[in-house]
């Protein structure tokens, strides 16, 4: 039997299921059989962008569950995200209706600001000008945001939120907006635990969704000798103590914290493994030994965007 798997209400009273499916990074060819073992595995929540490129696999994992019987439309919580060439206002219709064609759903669940940089509008996803920098546009996040109140409002997405976006941005987003983001999907780990940001989001009753929860080894800029979340020794220790995996204890420390983490796997084992965090607890002074890695020990820097007036990390503290 799969896990059973608690709820986090957002603000609009919408379920959110507290662990998802990450697809970031997965390769084409392997994201539907991914979707298809999620699915079986209990998850319900999938997390997708158009920048993955990997839409239409995701979509087709999810035609076939239903098809078979395993889900049905409404079991599904179905997020996408709108990548930074597509955000002048007059775009974001088309482009969720571009994900919804992928994805081969009428609606989506959550749909996201992948991030508040906006970059040159037209077919390159980061297009680069003679010396090799990112050209960007002068749109304003807050216009999106405002398309992104009247996609919802058109039924396209059922709950609209932000990724990425730093305590004065969502702050602006809150002053000039009329429907508050439900969440801001952001990096968090126990090197970068994020306990400001989410002090700040719960304030307001805005759920923080943890990317590259296990610190996204993986990535393709990681250098030899950085330091792996799963194969540091305390957190082994703590695994053998559970008898979790090391992955599982951060995942269970990310969700003792109040946030949902979605971690991206495309091994069958592993998507299993990762769900499995709601049979235990971790004890208060595990909890405690876990926050002793926090060292804003960010691996997501979104370089492309370095030098935008909205670049979220170099001008805040959270």
């Amino acid at each position: 039997m799969p896990p059973k798997v608690p709820y986090v209400k957002l603000n609009n009273g919408n379920l959110l299921p507290a662990i998802g499916l990450g697809t970031w990074k997965s390769k084409p060819g392997e994201v539907t059989q991914a979707v298809k073992d999620a699915i079986d595995a209990g998850y319900r929540h999938l997390d997708c962008a158009l920048y993955y490129l990997n839409e239409e696999e995701v979509g087709a994992g999810i035609k076939a569950k239903i098809a078979e019987g395993v889900v049905k439309r409404e079991d599904l919580f179905i997020t996408s995200k709108l990548w930074c060439n597509l955000m002048r206002p007059d775009l974001v219709e088309p482009t969720i209706k571009k994900s919804l064609g992928y994805l081969g759903l009428d609606y989506l669940d959550l749909y996201l600001i992948h991030w508040p940089t906006a970059f040159k509008e037209g077919g390159d996803y980061t297009p680069q000008g003679p010396d090799g920098k990112t050209l960007y546009s002068d749109v304003d996040y807050v216009d999106t945001w405002k398309a992104f109140e009247d996609v919802q409002k058109k039924g396209l997405t059922k709950s609209i939120g932000v990724s990425n976006f730093n305590k004065r941005q969502l702050e602006r987003i809150l002053q000039n907006g009329t429907i508050k983001p439900v969440t801001n999907q952001v990096e968090c780990h126990p090197y970068l635990n994020q306990k400001k940001l989410t002090a700040f989001c719960k304030s307001l009753n805005i759920v923080i969704t943890a990317y590259s929860p296990l610190g996204s080894p993986d990535r393709p800029w990681a250098k030899p000798g950085d330091p792996i979340l799963v194969q540091e020794p305390k957190i082994l220790a703590l695994a053998e103590k559970y008898k979790k995996s090391p992955a599982q204890i951060i995942l269970r420390y990310l969700h003792q914290l109040g946030v949902v983490p979605i971690p991206k796997s495309v091994t069958k084992s592993r998507i299993a493994e990762n769900i499995n965090i709601f049979d235990f607890e971790l004890q208060p002074a595990d909890v405690a030994v876990l926050d002793t890695f926090d060292c804003n020990g960010r691996v997501c820097q979104h370089s492309e965007g370095a030098g935008h007036p909205n670049h979220p990390f170099e001008n805040d503290e959270y």
